[in-house]
């Protein structure tokens, strides 16, 4: 154990007087290491954080839910499903629910909401523009919830009254009254509509999914209240179920499509004419969109590494040359091949290390970038450092065991008179 600690500090000692001495060769001979490293990590970490990113933002559209509606959300399925007969197909309608309902074993809670986008909201004569108005039922706040910071939600009374009552997104209220708290108990108007504030929703943040419910900048109504404003059919009605716990997606969606064809009343030869949007199926289509992306980070790196490699190689062949005679004094007084071998491979691959450290510094420096003006979330697993440091020392040992063994061959008396 004391004599590898031994071989072990030699060969760090050895290499940083190597780095000391030979800066601009050292550099030049990094310098690959550190590319090939920056582009593998930092693609992986980049692309991890963005996935999850959205994948956190696809999960907020419920848990084990299903969007039923007209509209693919995965743009038509394979693709040669006609657009025009995506308009033709009927709107989900708020009495399918109940019968949706009562047919289906597997609902846990289930939901109807309509949406209008690009709203103006009024209070006194300040205005706030571009806001998204949902009108929902019930159990919305089951299948997606979300905190109330001040105030409270709609009631079971205020749905099924549809009373003119209404909770706040936080942005929303906050640019329209300069704070958020200040609009709680005030009146706004929507299409001249007076409408009582009741609750305001706690901020919830950007997130990076394009589609979905965007808490910070809406207003949402009953359903009932909602109708009396726009008309349904132009408001994007959708039905949201979500599955009981137990229930796998695929289950879930084969009794869904079963009560939703007898619901149309279409017959066995009818292909469907609604669609069943599965939230897992989001998240299944961005983890394999990624995993290319994540083979393209891999190629480009391995390239620079193997470009760096060649590097590494070249001047431990030098570094060997240069030692020539201190291998043969060594070898001289009784060190062994497998010590010479140990020694020069340790120094490659601690050599190695040090380019990937340098690779591993320009990753968090990129992670502050974006985390910082560009607010997006990185997140740099532990994972990833070790597979940074992992192939670190493989391609120092790689790159190192041929000039390793060269040395560790050497005829001692040969070795001595060479200089």
């Amino acid at each position: 154990m004391l004599k590898t600690l031994q071989i072990l500090a030699a060969s760090f000692r050895l290499a940083w007087q190597e780095l000391r001495n030979n800066k601009l060769r050292t550099f030049l001979s990094l310098f690959g290491v550190t590319i090939g490293i920056f582009c593998i990590i930092g693609v992986l970490t980049t692309v991890d954080s963005l996935e999850k990113n959205i994948k956190e933002g696809i999960n907020s559209l419920g848990s084990n839910t299903i969007y039923i509606d007209k509209w693919d959300y995965s743009g038509g399925g394979d693709g040669e499903y006609p657009w025009w007969k995506y308009v033709k197909r009927p709107s989900p309608k708020y009495d399918e629910m109940r019968f949706i309902r009562a047919k289906t074993n597997t609902i846990d809670n289930i939901a109807f909401t309509l949406q209008v986008q690009g709203q103006n909201v009024i209070h006194g004569k300040d205005m706030i523009q571009n806001v998204a108005l949902y009108g929902v039922t019930e159990e919305f706040n089951s299948i997606q919830p979300f905190e109330i910071q001040y105030g409270r939600y709609l009631t079971l009374s205020d749905m099924e009254r549809g009373s003119a009552s209404a909770v706040m997104g936080y942005e929303n209220a906050a640019k329209l009254f300069g704070s958020a708290e200040r609009a709680l108990g005030k009146t706004i108007s929507i299409k001249n509509k007076r409408i009582n504030v009741v609750g305001i929703i706690k901020k919830q943040g950007k997130s990076l999914l394009v589609s979905g419910w965007n808490f910070d900048d809406c207003v949402i109504l009953s359903y009932r209240f909602f109708r009396t404003i726009f008309e349904e059919r132009y408001s994007s009605p959708t039905i949201m179920v979500q599955g009981k716990p137990n229930v796998t997606t695929e289950a879930f969606k084969d009794e869904l499509r079963g009560t939703l064809r007898a619901v149309h009343r279409l017959s066995p030869g009818t292909e469907d004419d609604f669609s069943l949007n599965a939230v897992s199926d989001f998240s299944d289509a961005v983890t394999k969109l990624f995993s290319s992306v994540k083979l393209g980070g891999w190629l480009i790196g391995l390239l620079s590494l193997v470009v760096g490699a060649f590097g590494i190689a070249n001047i431990m062949f030098v570094t060997v040359r240069e030692r020539t005679p201190v291998i043969g004094l060594k070898k001289a007084v009784g060190a062994k091949s497998r010590t010479i071998l140990s020694e020069f491979l340790l120094e490659s691959a601690f050599i190695c290390f040090i380019g990937g450290a340098i690779g591993l510094l320009l990753v968090f420096l990129m992670a502050q970038l974006l985390s910082g003006p560009l607010n997006f979330n990185v997140y740099i697993s532990y994972n990833i450092l070790a597979l940074a440091i992992s192939i670190c020392i493989a391609i120092g040992v790689l790159a190192g065991i041929i000039p390793a063994t060269v040395a560790a061959r050497m005829d001692p008396v040969v070795a001595i008179r060479s200089k």
